[in-house]
């Protein structure tokens, strides 16, 4: 289902005219920020469907449009991972090794913080 996604985006994406495929490192840089930014938005839009705000009683909670935002982050998650020359496959792996090292640090307490960890990754 995720190279689905990605095959998806990429079409996407090159129909509103950016080929991550042949970005230079100028343009990568560019795009990682677009994507990112764009990212960060939809998450604050994420935040605004639920009532946050705990001294305000107008609020609701917007299941629909919170799943809606979700997609949405999906749509530049993938943009930002091909940007970078990511696939599918090489997110699923590091996916799972980011996995195990979680469990490892809860496992272990974590009670220092080190990177050294995520260097397999």
């Amino acid at each position: 289902m995720l190279e689905k996604m990605f095959e998806m985006q990429k079409e996407l994406n090159r129909r509103i005219g950016i080929d991550t495929d042949s970005l230079t490192d100028e343009e990568r840089i560019k795009w990682v920020l677009n994507y990112s930014r764009a990212l960060s938005q939809e998450l604050a839009e994420l935040v605004d469907s639920v009532p946050w705000k705990w001294w305000a009683k107008y609020q609701t909670f917007d299941k629909q449009n919170a799943k809606v935002e979700i997609v949405d982050m999906f749509h530049f998650l993938i943009s930002l991972a091909q940007t970078l020359g990511l696939n599918p496959r090489e997110i699923y792996d590091a996916y799972i090794n980011k996995n195990r090292i979680n469990f490892e640090r809860q496992e272990s307490g974590y009670t220092t913080k080190s990177e050294s960890d995520n260097l397999e990754i």
